[in-house]
C-alpha cells in the first residue's frame, strides 16, 4: 500500500507517494537525508495501482519506496537509471515538460 498527497497550485499538479512503511521515517546516506513527513506524505492510503491513475494527472512527482518506485518505473514515468538511492530506499522525482 502506498501513501498518496496531491496538491493542486497554480495549475500544476502535485503528487506526493510513499510506501506505507515508511511515513515518518527519516532516510540518510552520506549527506543525503530525506524526511519523509506526514504532513507532506501522510494523505490517503491506496494500492499501487492508484498510481496510473495519480502520475497521469501530476505535472510533479516526489516518490519515496520500493513498491511507489517500481510502480513509476514499470508506467514508463521514472527511468530507473535516475532513481536516487537514500538509505538503501529509491527515491525519485518526475516533472512534465510541456514545450
Amino acid at each position: 500500500m502506498i501513501y498518496i498527497k496531491v496538491y493542486r497550485v497554480q495549475g500544476e499538479v502535485l503528487l506526493a507517494a510513499c510506501d506505507e512503511g515508511l511515513l515518518g521515517k527519516t532516510l540518510r546516506e552520506g549527506e543525503l537525508k530525506l524526511e519523509v513527513k506526514e504532513r507532506f506524505y501522510g494523505g490517503e492510503l491506496v494500492d499501487a495501482d492508484a498510481l496510473e491513475t495519480l502520475l497521469g494527472e501530476a505535472t510533479i512527482a516526489n516518490l519515496v519506496g520500493e513498491e511507489c518506485v517500481g510502480k513509476a518505473i514499470e508506467l514508463g514515468y521514472v527511468d530507473s537509471e535516475r532513481v536516487l538511492w537514500i538509505g538503501g530506499i529509491p527515491h525519485a522525482q518526475m516533472a512534465k515538460m510541456f514545450l
